[in-house]
């Protein structure tokens, strides 16, 4: 079944049970989906495409809920941050923080860094290799650590 369809099938559900938070969730996933269809380059989006408007909104979600708490809203923050969590359950599960350190060694390898100034030269090689496994954030606390070693 297409993401899409799917999606459309979990805000009828949502709508029947009543779940408030994961309705807003998963109409903000369609919204999204409606405002790059309508964007005019015409293309059919596919569940890839979907899968990265969906990581944006997780991440805005997430940013949305640091400034929350830094404003002292801790009741709105908690709402963003369920949010993202139902918006999380239609993306492929992350690779864990061994894994990344894994491919990020080798790409440090590849490049043949060995000092923390060369971080341009990995995070640029690393970010395109690992698109839509993991944020540019935790991407960049691994290589720090890794040539901090």
């Amino acid at each position: 079944m297409a993401l899409e369809q799917q999606i459309q099938k979990d805000i009828m559900a949502a709508m029947k049970a009543h779940d408030t938070v994961r309705l807003n969730a998963v109409r903000g996933i369609k919204s999204a989906i409606l405002l790059a269809k309508t964007s005019g380059n015409g293309n059919e989006l596919t569940d890839g495409d979907i899968q990265n408007l969906i990581r944006k909104l997780v991440k805005q979600r997430k940013e949305a809920a640091e400034l929350y708490v830094q404003g002292g809203r801790q009741e709105l923050a908690d709402n963003e941050l369920a949010e993202a969590a139902f918006m999380e359950e239609y993306l492929p599960a992350a690779p864990s923080e061994a894994e990344l350190e894994e491919r990020i060694g080798k790409i440090i390898a590849e490049v043949g860094a060995s000092k923390p100034s060369d971080m341009g030269k990995v995070m640029g090689v690393a970010t395109k290799a690992l698109a839509g496994l993991a944020d540019g954030k935790t991407i960049s606390a691994i290589v720090k650590k890794l040539l901090a070693q």
